[in-house]
């Protein structure tokens, strides 16, 4: 008894570990940093997604009101020319609005502060941010959830292959469920709702166009699991398939979230 939850506590490490790995080096994730602008020293947290109805609002804090701010954007993958509108500080913050877009359409904007001396750009880089739709709690929590449990016993069924246990079936059947259900079924109605398409992986963005990365590590993850599972089903000694089956899901989850994600490409379209 003992060993099994010494075995689950190290699952558990090693999934919360890779889970906070993927989310936080995603292109969705907040680009952090901070500046130097003559004294004074300005930390700020650029969004890279937006799922509300309304404009993406960009702030910067900002107490002493003696800084301003210029925000520059244009929509991705577009023809735009740049647009330049100054922030207003509000409330002890620099503040400006990103122009609301489709789901799955990306704005890249940059930010310019000055002190009237001295001048810094907070990136070198654009930032993108990608707007999206609303995706209700009863399909996003179900999907997160299964998706970690997932993750969590495709870790455990490799660490019990190694210990040379006898569950391996078992837990083989239940990484199998959990992927196919909030993977396969739930993440592309939460892709639905997000960006307005069920399945935007290969090769529904043309035959030799990877697409939605995202779709496309889920289903790869999904046959290898398939796979197992049927190889243990017809010989239980072949317990490696498993353990290969969890290597795709651990290598699967270091690819960042939303990787290659949907998104509106202008240039394809009519000016």
């Amino acid at each position: 008894m003992m060993k099994n939850v010494i075995l689950w506590i190290a699952a558990l490490i090693l999934t919360l570990g890779s889970a906070y790995y993927q989310r936080t080096t995603g292109p969705t994730y907040p680009i952090r940093g901070k500046v130097q602008l003559g004294y004074e020293t300005i930390k700020y947290k650029l969004i890279r997604t937006y799922g509300g109805p309304d404009n993406a609002e960009i702030s910067i804090d900002e107490p002493t009101g003696k800084i301003k701010g210029i925000f520059t954007y244009k929509r991705f993958k577009s023809y735009d020319e740049w647009t330049e509108v100054s922030m207003v500080n509000m409330g002890g913050k620099l503040v400006a609005y990103v122009p609301h877009q489709p789901p799955a359409g990306k704005v890249e904007y940059m930010i310019k502060l000055t002190d009237g001396t001295n001048t810094v750009e907070l990136t070198e880089e654009p930032v993108i941010i990608r707007f999206k739709g609303h995706v209700p709690a009863y399909v996003l929590l179900p999907h997160i959830l299964l998706m970690f449990l997932a993750m969590l016993f495709s870790t455990r069924t490799g660490i019990e292959v190694i210990a040379r246990g006898s569950r391996t079936f078992t837990y083989t059947l239940f990484t199998t469920i959990f992927l196919l259900i909030g993977g396969l079924f739930l993440g592309p109605v939460m892709q639905k709702f997000a960006f307005g398409a069920y399945w935007t992986g290969w090769p529904m963005q043309g035959i030799f166009k990877f697409g939605d990365m995202t779709d496309n590590k889920t289903a790869v993850a999904f046959i290898f699991w398939l796979l197992a599972l049927y190889m243990l089903w017809k010989n239980p000694e072949k317990r490696g398939w498993a353990l290969v089956a969890a290597i795709v899901l651990f290598l699967v989850y270091m690819i960042p979230h939303s990787m290659l994600g949907s998104e509106i490409d202008h240039t394809a379209m009519p000016q």
